[in-house]
């Protein structure tokens, strides 16, 4: 009796250690796993693939928008989809979309209401605006070419938004590497995942007034910005000052990737080999810290590498302060709490 007892035991042990993976982050009394969906709403991962697809082939620059969405919400008050509230609302919410780092810069908000809205005909209130997000930020990697991964859902929408957290935690581009890498500790995640999800800027476009100080420097001059030992090729600042005057042209775009601006590949950590960096925040991965560096050009040349990581990583930032149980709620409209 006590013979068979323990087999028991060991066999429900032996199936919940087979389990353990599929969970990727247990908060609160709730779970985030790829099947969360299967039984309430099974078509969901197609719904968003499917709008996602759509738009993207439309626009090839909405894959880099979808993908960076994911990362702004989930950088300030953790993957909750405070980034798409609207001012206003039951709660007078104050929008993150005023933010400095999202003012005039962050896109793709009509691409997720027309998600959300077919969700809602096919599983009323039952996907959350937090795992659209997370989802088309896959899908939009995947058409771009790149890697992609099981994405891990569950989450719920957020009561509010921080515009305070959207301009303070977000990595701007012109911030030194250790403000950069501390805000990336601050979310649980390492120097690793700082330069593989760096690597998303091998697809989509930056402003000029995102780069300018690196073409002209503080005093508007023509010279080279070598400030904080930031470095930029001389040929690829001439390029740049052809798309962005001195005076004027703040709004006007250029690829992050000038080498293959909307695949997703290693190009981004072979230009910056090659100073070709458009940000000052992606060249300072190449300069003085001798582990991005050595990141860098093991991405440079092995792209399965980089691939793997960055899947890895971007699960591991889609864990960041999740909320889960019964904290939240499931918008109905994702630009507003539900009233």
């Amino acid at each position: 009796m006590a013979h068979s007892l323990t087999m028991t035991i060991n066999i429900m042990c032996i199936a919940l250690m087979a389990l353990t993976p599929v969970f990727s982050k247990i908060t609160n009394g709730g779970y985030l796993y790829p099947q969360f969906y299967d039984q309430s709403c099974p078509q969901a991962t197609n719904i968003v693939r499917s709008i996602v697809a759509k738009n993207v082939a439309k626009d090839p620059r909405m894959a880099a928008s979808l993908l960076r969405l994911h990362f702004h919400d989930c950088f300030v008050k953790g993957c909750d989809a405070s980034i798409l509230l609207d001012n206003g609302g039951p709660r007078n919410v104050v929008s993150e979309k005023g933010s400095l780092p999202n003012n005039n810069s962050v896109r793709g908000f009509e691409v997720i209401d027309e998600i959300k809205a077919a969700l809602e005909t096919a599983c009323p209130q039952t996907v959350s605006c937090a795992d659209i997000l997370a989802l088309a930020a896959r899908d939009s990697t995947v058409l771009a070419g790149g890697p992609s991964w099981e994405v891990p859902v569950g989450r719920r929408d957020s009561l509010g938004a921080s515009l305070r957290g959207s301009n303070n935690n977000i990595p701007a581009p012109n911030n030194t590497f250790q403000t950069i890498l501390t805000k990336f500790k601050l979310k649980g995640l390492d120097i690793v995942d700082l330069v593989a999800l760096s690597g998303s800027h091998t697809i989509g476009n930056a402003r000029c007034t995102s780069f300018k100080q690196r073409l002209y420097g503080n005093n508007g001059n023509d010279q080279i910005s070598n400030k904080g030992n930031d470095q930029i090729n001389q040929l690829f600042a001439q390029q740049l000052r052809a798309m962005c005057p001195k005076s004027g042209g703040d709004q006007n775009l250029s690829f992050l990737d000038n080498l293959t601006p909307v695949k997703f590949d290693n190009a981004y950590y072979k230009n910056l080999m090659e100073s070709r960096g458009l940000l000052s925040s992606d060249q300072i991965l190449f300069k003085n810290n001798q582990e991005t560096m050595q990141l860098v050009k093991e991405y440079a040349t092995n792209e399965d590498m980089f691939f793997k990581q960055f899947a890895k990583s971007m699960v591991k930032m889609g864990n960041i302060s999740p909320l889960t149980g019964f904290r939240g709620q499931i918008r109905k409209t994702c630009r507003s709490i539900n009233g």
